[in-house]
């Protein structure tokens, strides 16, 4: 789910051609590499938020719920999320999971402390991002799948012209993606360490306002409930089941 490059957002940088796999794994794992060389050392207040994601991924998917990601000028309040495991031989066995048969260059990022960003590119052209979580060198994170605007508005109209309506600007992981200008560049950010790209994590959201259900689009563990969101929400998404999934209650 990650990438690399300037963290520097603009309505410029979603690309809309389709991206070879090879080469996007290629240039993952040559811009983390820089990107760990030089990266910065967190601040009190960072180490304490990542910290409270240092869990499962269920557990860290719910604290992610209610957070405000920024990127830039744009702000946008989670309002869903899924979360996903790891390896088999990992704490959170999840064969849905980029990391469910182990660390590959595209991933390698799920395998580092929580609080970093995730980026891939969906279908080669939608920007999807996920949140980290979990102790350093297990792998689990959070994709983030939908959330309300409540800052730069005019920017993200400019990105999301289809979007007839603001509840439409970041429903679903690529809109969402587009929206905040994420791309590729910015695999492996580190969200907490001040940064233009950032969490902002909110008070814990309480379990009675939390509703879960299973994951969209899946085939494997389509059955578990590791999507959340946060109900009367109009950002919130459809769910969606994979037609390669096995019928309900026939999966884990």
């Amino acid at each position: 789910m990650a990438t690399r490059g300037t963290g520097q957002p603009s309505a410029g940088r979603f690309p809309p051609e389709r991206v070879p796999r090879r080469t996007a794994e290629r240039t993952v794992k040559q811009q983390l590499t820089e990107r760990v060389s030089t990266v910065a050392p967190r601040g009190p207040a960072g180490r304490a938020a990542a910290a409270q994601l240092t869990t499962d991924p269920v557990t860290a998917a719910a604290r992610v719920l209610g957070a405000t990601l920024w990127a830039g000028p744009v702000g946008v309040r989670i309002v869903e999320v899924e979360a996903y495991g790891g390896d088999p031989a990992g704490s959170w066995p999840d064969a849905a999971s980029h990391s469910g048969r182990g660390r590959t260059a595209r991933n390698t990022v799920m395998f580092g402390p929580p609080g970093h960003l995730y980026v891939y590119l969906s279908y080669g052209m939608h920007t999807c991002l996920n949140v980290t979580t979990g102790p350093d060198g297990t792998a689990s994170a959070v994709l983030i799948r939908a959330g309300e605007v409540i800052a730069g508005a005019d920017a993200v109209r400019e990105r999301r012209p289809a979007a007839r309506r603001p509840a439409e600007f970041a429903r679903g992981p690529g809109n969402l993606g587009s929206a905040l200008g994420i791309t590729l560049g910015d695999y492996g950010i580190d969200l907490f360490d001040g940064g233009p790209i950032r969490l902002e994590l909110a008070d814990p959201v309480g379990p009675d306002q939390v509703r879960a259900g299973p994951r969209v689009g899946v085939s494997d563990a389509a059955d578990r409930p590791w999507r959340l969101w946060l109900p009367g929400s109009p950002a919130v998404s459809a769910y969606k089941r994979s037609p390669r999934a096995p019928e309900p209650g026939a999966s884990d």
